[in-house]
């Protein structure tokens, strides 16, 4: 199959950057049998990185599989929040880690950085602990060892904010492929952040920082989450990426 015939194929499938799939396709298969296979799963609507088995994120390739969330192009803009906010040799804790992306570009970008994540899915642990990172299994905060409390410099916390009426309007590939639990956050898209603010209370060091994303709807009830449990809230907007982070910090 030439390239042309590929990007045919994935544009009449309605991929939109067939393109630039077509090209990452032909990178990743190692046979023309595979990259028949690799095209066919394509062509049915599984997300491309779940067929070439790696996503690109912050100029990184983080290793994915179907167990785990696609870090998305938008979530970008949290991390190059957060490398502002790093200081050198800081704490740093990836919570809802997933592939483990956001603390594997944050560590690339501020070296030197202690570096743990944690997920409630086993699946997605054992996915981050392939892409190199330190992770453990358990309940948000449950996970992290005592050690960490009140040391934490940067909690990044990459939280579900889909409210659950709305899962039904997200794009094909995220409802039949992604799991429910890393899309779904309760009836306002904001049941985790609530529980993240409560716990970020009391593992950051003081001056540090707990950033999540949300929609720039959400971003004044976000914010006032993170104000009722004691931290100072700002919100940031990348209008380019169409993201809202919200960041908030403990008094020194």
């Amino acid at each position: 199959m030439t390239e042309q015939q590929l990007v045919e194929r994935l544009r009449a499938a309605g991929c939109v950057f067939a393109e630039d799939e077509a090209r990452v396709l032909l990178e990743s298969a190692s046979s023309a049998a595979e990259l028949e296979a690799m095209t066919a799963r394509r062509v049915e609507g599984e997300p491309l990185e779940y067929v070439v088995g790696w996503a690109e994120f912050c100029g990184l390739r983080i290793g994915v599989d179907a167990t785990v969330f696609i870090p998305r192009p938008r979530t970008e803009f949290l991390v190059a929040v957060a490398v502002e906010l790093t200081p050198p040799a800081a704490v740093v804790v990836d919570l809802c880690c997933g592939s483990g992306a956001l603390g594997l570009a944050l560590a690339a970008s501020v070296p030197g950085s202690e570096l743990l994540a944690s997920d409630i899915d086993g699946a997605a642990v054992a996915c981050a602990q392939r892409n190199g990172v330190e992770a453990v299994q358990g309940d948000l905060f449950d996970a992290l060892p005592d050690r960490l409390r009140g040391r934490v410099d940067v909690l990044l916390a990459n939280t579900p904010y889909v409210p659950t009426a709305e899962l039904d309007l997200m794009p094909r590939e995220a409802r039949l492929y992604e799991a429910a639990v890393t899309l779904d956050g309760g009836s306002d898209g904001l049941d985790l952040q609530r529980r993240v603010a409560v716990g970020a209370a009391h593992w950051l060091a003081p001056g540090g920082s707990v950033l999540v994303e949300a929609s720039e709807r959400q971003a004044s009830a976000a914010a006032a989450i993170f104000e009722a449990a004691g931290l100072s809230a700002r919100v940031h907007y990348d209008d380019d990426r169409d993201a809202t982070v919200i960041v908030g910090t403990r008094p020194q």
